[in-house]
């Protein structure tokens, strides 16, 4: 069993590093900060987690960073005063994290391809905002099917309320697998 513990720390760099060094000991696999956090907070808290995997004699959590949430759309983003599209600053975003030396980012499908293009096969892309053809959106903007973000390049997906919610979530999550085995 893997635990993706999806916190979204944002924070001085010193607090999420300690934040994310006090949750080392619960097992998670790959916790997360918000890219917007900056360079500095990021490559701050990959030493300090790094730092004190070692200290303990444990395999340190993946880290990766929120580039901007799949529920903001274009016009929400240009609410926050942004001026550049979506897409760029997810890219810029992305390629920060990875020069902060973290292991990946959390981004919506639709700008996988760009990340994967910048950043490299090895970088992850865990991509929420994943919904099966004829699914509703909910409050998630930025979507695709498991499919597609399987051929952008997304490494990992997010998909909740799919299969959470679906009257037999056993069959709906059967469905999805049985979607995703035809991008192999």
């Amino acid at each position: 069993k893997h635990v993706f513990l999806d916190l979204k720390l944002h924070d001085i760099p010193n607090t999420v590093g300690e934040g994310l060094c006090s949750l080392m000991g619960i097992g998670a696999d790959i916790v997360n900060v918000h890219a917007g956090g900056g360079y500095t907070m990021m490559r701050r808290a990959g030493e300090m987690v790094r730092a004190e995997a070692k200290k303990r004699g444990i395999k340190p959590p993946k880290i990766i960073a929120v580039t901007v949430l799949t529920s903001i759309n274009e016009e929400d983003w240009q609410g926050l005063g942004q001026t550049v599209p979506i897409r760029s600053a997810v890219l810029r975003f992305a390629k920060l994290t990875q020069k902060a030396g973290l292991d990946g980012v959390v981004a919506s499908p639709q700008e996988a391809s760009l990340i994967r293009e910048a950043c490299g096969e090895d970088f992850l892309i865990i991509t929420p905002g994943v919904r099966p053809a004829g699914s509703s959106a909910d409050d998630q903007s930025r979507i695709a099917t498991p499919a597609r973000a399987l051929q952008a390049g997304a490494s990992q997906l997010v998909i909740g309320r799919p299969i959470r919610c679906a009257a037999d979530p056993q069959v709906a999550a059967e469905a999805i697998l049985k979607e995703m085995e035809t991008c192999k």
